[in-house]
């Protein structure tokens, strides 16, 4: 199953920090004073939100972009409007790297995510250091105890928890841990196969008070249009905008309808 393999090369990457670099990150994360973009700011603005996904590969479609000049993408994200960013920084992959995310954050004026698949503390204490206003937590990977302190940490570190679900179970597993953003993701991972219809059916069961965001399989300006009067902050979109020769007018094709 490729989520259980993108599971261990996450953990095995970060076995390969000695443990006294590992608690270093979390030290130094701690007793960072330097403010971050607000991530939950940015949900709480009127309208549907987008979240623009800088990523060069994935595991079910391979390279996605063969030229990846990754600041000019997050650019041109920005000077068409886009409200945050994403960035992958799994290298295997994905074939990220934490240090795309650390020039994106230092270059762009919006909130900017990590995403990856985080197992250990360090890796959130490394998001903070790299200048990321928030860190996704996938349910699936983690235990209820991992998932608790994870959140508690990147609270801890002024890093909004952007938590990821799949199913009923997993919404309710995220709010018992504190969760305050939930992200529900139309894209099965335990085979990469993708129901827009699933975001949909399982926002009821996000309690009212988190904000919601859809992710993945979001394609056309028509899927969009759904996802305010379903109750969504935001979307987050990623093969559908790297794909774009135009990125600038993606963006504008996304939002078409769905912002006053």
């Amino acid at each position: 199953m490729i989520l259980d393999q993108l599971v261990q090369a996450s953990q095995q990457r970060v076995q390969k920090v000695p443990v006294r670099e590992r608690v270093k990150r979390i030290q130094q994360a701690r007793k960072m004073t330097t403010p971050v973009l607000s991530f939950e700011a940015m949900l709480a603005q009127p309208g549907l939100q987008l979240i623009g996904e800088v990523k060069r590969a994935s595991p079910s479609k391979g390279l996605i972009a063969a030229e990846f000049d990754y600041l000019q993408i997050a650019q041109d994200y920005v000077a068409a409007g886009i409200d945050a960013i994403s960035v992958l920084t799994e290298p295997r992959y994905f074939k990220g790297q934490l240090s795309y995310l650390q020039a994106i954050a230092q270059t762009v004026s919006v909130p900017t995510l990590r995403k990856d698949f985080i197992v250990a503390a360090s890796q959130i204490a490394s998001a903070r250091i790299a200048g990321a206003s928030a860190v996704l937590l996938i349910v699936a990977i983690l235990t209820p105890v991992q998932l608790q302190a994870f959140i508690t940490l990147a609270h801890e570190l002024n890093l909004s928890a952007l938590v990821e679900v799949h199913t009923t179970a997993e919404i309710k597993q995220a709010v018992a841990a504190g969760a305050r953003i939930i992200g529900i993701n139309n894209r099965n991972l335990k085979d990469f196969s993708v129901n827009f219809a699933t975001s949909c059916q399982l926002r009821q069961a996000v309690p009212a008070e988190c904000y919601v965001v859809a992710e993945s399989g979001i394609q056309t300006a028509t899927q969009a249009q759904q996802l305010p009067a379903a109750g969504f902050d935001a979307m987050l979109v990623g093969e559908t905008l790297m794909r774009a020769p135009d990125k600038g007018q993606a963006v504008m094709q996304l939002r078409a309808g769905v912002r006053g």
